[in-house]
């Protein structure tokens, strides 16, 4: 007889560790499922660095930010560990409107500024600022990988067991459950699944046993192979604070490089800049020359403080839904968590707690989140009236 788990987790990147963690913290019976190993090289939730950050367009997601906090602050009392390395964070350029998102930090109460361009220069003369700017100190960059670990660490330590080398190609529908198959036939059966599988979710949806409209329901997921660059600091005033910069021309982030740089530069690299692929198992791992030549000029121009040819580079995987919501829905007893478009590391532990209440029914999620049950819903509407 195949083995079974109460709750079976796909994916030990950021969002399915938290998942994990959360569940087995209440007491579940709790499997995670990986392909290769938490926190892969080739997912999304490898290495050192992503941006820890309050400043957002929309209150929502500047409230959830804090929300989030208060759980990495848990995880960093129970792992022993600092996550969040505090850098604060710049924000400026044409498209990136830094008024409103002072206006939306005040309202929150988020500590920041709001400076000229002038002003941001003098302090931070190794960038060239081309308008005004929003700096706030509270942001900082999160070691993906080692909080991967952590939250595995503390999954496991509440009963969750962990397989590695585990590729699921399919789920099949029971009558009390799921059988979940790998590629090498092995099985195991569930009560409940949770998906998250990054990259991968393309390729893997049409494996899945959803109901035709909740399929039908979801948003169009893309998935591009981006390129991030890493730059030495001409002098010792490094690391820099993170930045997120959108002109008309270009949008760009950039955070010190952490483990994954040697410490050594700033790691930077145009937002949505690599080129589709259907899914994560289509990724080659190899550099785009026209990203690199975009970025290596944008540096150039902006960036006077770093010397302007990259001394590494990497590529890395963005799964971006339209509006760059999350996904996290439920059919049945199957739990889909989202694409998370390039911003969901600083949520995982947030997701984590939101995918865990979904999945046991003990509470819900934001109902923007929740696309293919809303489209069912309102189509249900319609045939009623």
């Amino acid at each position: 007889m195949p083995e079974s788990s109460e709750y079976v987790v796909v994916g030990a990147g950021l969002a399915g560790a938290a998942t994990a963690w959360q569940l087995a913290a209440r007491g579940h019976d709790v499997t995670i499922l990986e392909r290769t190993r938490p926190a892969g090289h080739d997912g999304s939730s490898h290495g050192s660095a992503r941006i820890f950050r309050y400043a957002y367009p929309d209150a929502f997601y500047t409230r959830a930010v804090i929300e989030s906090k208060a759980l990495w602050d848990e995880l960093d009392r129970a792992s022993g560990l600092e996550l969040i390395t505090p850098f604060g964070a710049v924000d400026y350029g044409s498209e990136r409107q830094p008024e409103q998102l002072a206006r939306i930090l005040a309202a929150t109460g988020v500590g920041h500024e709001l400076l000229s361009a002038a002003e941001a220069r003098e302090r931070w003369p190794h960038i060239a600022f081309d308008t005004a700017v929003l700096w706030h100190p509270g942001a900082g960059v999160i070691d993906a990988e080692s909080s991967v670990h952590a939250m595995i660490e503390q999954a496991v330590k509440h009963g969750a067991r962990l397989l590695t080398g585990w590729n699921v190609s399919r789920v099949d529908k029971r009558r009390s459950g799921y059988r979940v198959v790998s590629d090498g036939w092995e099985t195991l059966d569930a009560g409940n699944v949770v998906i998250s599988a990054g990259g991968w979710l393309p390729s893997l949806l049409g494996q899945l046993p959803l109901p035709a409209g909740f399929l039908a329901g979801l948003p169009e997921f893309t998935v591009r192979q981006e390129q991030a660059y890493h730059f030495r600091y001409r002098s010792d005033d490094g690391p820099w604070p993170t930045f997120i910069h959108k002109s008309a021309d270009i949008q760009t982030y950039g955070l010190p490089g952490g483990r994954d740089a040697g410490f050594a530069g700033q790691k930077v690299a145009e937002y949505n800049g690599g080129k589709f692929i259907p899914s994560a198992a289509a990724q080659t791992g190899a550099v785009d020359p026209d990203n690199r030549r975009r970025v290596v000029d944008y540096v150039h121009r902006y960036l006077p403080g770093l010397d302007p040819e990259p001394y590494a580079e990497t590529t890395c995987l963005f799964t971006n839904t339209p509006n760059e919501d999350f996904l996290i829905d439920r059919a049945d007893k199957l739990t889909v968590l989202s694409p998370c478009s390039g911003h969901g590391a600083k949520f995982a532990p947030l997701i984590g707690r939101w995918a865990a209440d979904l999945a046991t029914g003990t509470g819900d999620v934001p109902s923007r989140f929740r696309q293919a049950t809303a489209r069912i819903s309102t189509t249900e509407q319609l045939s009623i009236s």
